[in-house]
């Protein structure tokens, strides 16, 4: 199997190929508050990459997701915090959601054959349905503002290890091998290890701390999301 790594979503017209499967991940905390949303009953998730049109949904009626640098909107339902969206006000609801980094990076993957959703949190069911797949995998780290950070690198080179446990992998990528092996340095305490990155200490300094380690967290959902033909995230 051909897997890639793409650090940014500012690469991807780089790596873009026809016919390729596509991981977005948004550890810190996109990918991660998609999968807890749905985890929790939701219906489907909308994802928008514009305060614009998300406020146009909120206007429709629709729950609303709405972060930026870290902060929920003021307009919006529901910040970007995987603790926020309970089963009692998601359950079955149509959520549009928007955020910083991660919602960009789905938009830029857009046309590709499969999208789905990673996070640390739905690992194994995300491994165990992709290593069914012949097609070339590519794992999109949402990053910060278009430029890398250490969460989601991570995400992919923890991503690439499982892969390799039930596959063989090819392993002739520069940006693959860089993951898979920051992974291998971090992999016995990843929380310690990303305490010293930018967006652990951006969390830090608006009170979110105490979502990393949860976002850290392998397994505890079953969910995988995937996007469909009619621009929603559904659930597997």
């Amino acid at each position: 199997m051909k897997i890639d790594v793409c650090t940014s979503p500012a690469l991807y017209s780089f790596y873009k190929k026809e016919g390729d499967i596509v991981i977005v991940v948004d550890i810190f905390r996109a990918t991660t508050t998609i999968c807890a949303a749905f985890t929790n009953g939701a219906g489907s998730i909308i994802p928008v990459a514009n305060i614009e049109e998300a406020k146009r949904y909120k206007s429709k009626g629709y729950l609303v997701g709405a972060e930026r640098n870290t902060q929920k909107c003021d307009f919006a339902d529901f910040g970007n915090s995987p603790f926020e969206y309970k089963a009692s006000i998601v359950d079955g609801k149509d959520i549009v959601f928007t955020t910083t980094n991660g919602t960009h990076a789905i938009e830029s993957a857009q046309g590709c054959k499969e999208l789905y959703i990673g996070a640390f949190s739905n690992m194994h069911n995300l491994v165990e349905k992709c290593a069914k797949k012949t097609e070339r995998i590519v794992v999109i780290c949402s990053g910060w503002n278009n430029r890398i950070n250490l969460e989601d690198t991570l995400f992919a080179g923890a991503f690439v290890e499982e892969m390799k446990l039930r596959t063989m992998v090819e392993a002739d990528s520069d940006a693959l091998l860089i993951a898979l092996n920051l992974w291998i340095s971090a992999k016995e305490n990843p929380l310690q290890f990303v305490k010293v990155s930018e967006h652990y200490r951006r969390l830090q300094l608006h009170g979110f701390e105490d979502e990393a380690e949860y976002c850290l967290t392998q397994n505890t959902t079953t969910v995988v999301p995937y996007y469909d033909i009619k621009n929603k995230l559904l659930r597997v």
